[in-house]
C-alpha cells in the first residue's frame, strides 16, 4: 500500500494554485461585465448575470473537487475564497462609497461557507472504501 503524505510546501501551493484559478475564473465569467443594464421600467440589473455567476460556480467545481479529493481541503476552501475576494476587491474596488467592501465580505464568507461543505464532501467519500 502506497500512501502519499502531503507537506505544507504542498498544500500551500495547492492553495496558491487555486488562488489563481480563482482569480482568472472571475476574471473570465465576471471581469469583463463592468456596465448595469437599464430596463425599460427604468430600474437597473447587474452588472453580472445569473448565468455568469453560475458559469463561475461550475467552473470552480473542478479544481476544487480536485484539491479535495487529494486531501487537500484546507488549500481548496482556503485558495478558493482568498482567489475570489481579491478577485471582487479588485474588480469593485472602484466604488466611491467604500461598500463594496461589505460585497467582498459577503463574497468571501459564502465561499468558504460553500467550498468547506462541498470539499468537506468530496474528501470524505474519497477517503471511503
Amino acid at each position: 500500500m502506497n500512501k502519499r503524505t502531503h507537506g505544507p510546501a504542498h498544500g500551500l501551493s495547492t492553495g496558491l494554485v487555486l488562488a489563481g484559478v480563482a482569480m482568472a475564473a472571475w476574471a473570465a465569467w465576471l471581469g469583463w461585465d463592468q456596465r448595469r443594464d437599464v430596463q425599460p421600467d427604468g430600474s437597473t440589473t447587474g452588472p453580472y448575470e445569473a448565468w455568469q455567476v453560475a458559469g463561475l460556480v461550475l467552473t470552480l467545481l473542478v479544481p476544487v473537487y480536485w484539491a479535495a479529493a487529494r486531501q487537500y481541503v484546507p488549500a481548496a476552501v482556503l485558495g478558493t475564497s482568498a482567489g475570489l475576494g481579491a478577485a471582487a476587491f479588485v474588480d469593485w474596488s472602484d466604488d466611491g462609497s467604500g461598500l463594496f467592501v461589505i460585497g467582498v465580505g459577503m463574497v468571501v464568507i459564502g465561499s468558504l461557507v460553500v467550498t468547506c461543505a462541498l470539499a468537506l464532501a468530496v474528501a470524505s467519500l474519497k477517503r471511503s472504501p
